[in-house]
C-alpha cells in the first residue's frame, strides 16, 4: 500500500480500529492520519452543520507489534467503504477534507 491510500487498521492489546489515510508503512510500524472507527459517523456529521468542529483526525503511529491487520478502505459487496459513506453523508470527497484538516502544524497529507 502506498502513502495516501485510505485504510482500516485493526489493532490488538487493546483491541481498536482506526480509519484514515496511510502516511507511512515501515518495519517499525504504521502511521495513519485518521480517527477511531467508533467516532467516524460523528466526525463526518459535523461537516454538515458548518459549525466549529469538535472532533478531528490526528496523525497516529502504531507500532507494528500492535497491528493485527490492515485493509484498504473499499466496498465489500453491498457494504459501502467509509469514504463512500462520507460522500453520501456530507457530499464531499473525504480526501479533500483530510487535506484541509491536515493543514495543521504536522503538515499536509501527501
Amino acid at each position: 500500500m502506498d502513502a495516501g491510500t485510505l485504510v482500516l487498521v485493526h489493532l490488538h492489546s487493546p483491541k481498536e480500529k482506526y480509519w484514515g489515510a496511510l502516511r507511512a508503512l515501515t518495519p517499525a510500524g504504521v502511521t495513519v492520519r485518521g480517527i477511531d472507527v467508533a467516532l467516524f459517523d460523528d466526525w463526518a456529521r459535523q461537516f454538515l452543520s458548518g459549525g466549529e468542529p469538535e472532533l478531528g483526525v490526528a496523525t497516529l503511529f502504531f507500532p507494528l507489534h500492535r497491528v493485527e491487520k490492515m485493509f484498504e478502505d473499499s466496498r465489500v459487496g453491498t457494504v459501502a467503504a467509509y469514504h463512500e459513506r462520507f460522500l453520501e453523508m456530507v457530499g464531499r470527497d473525504v480526501r479533500d477534507v483530510l487535506r484541509l484538516d491536515s493543514s495543521r502544524p504536522d503538515g499536509p497529507l501527501q
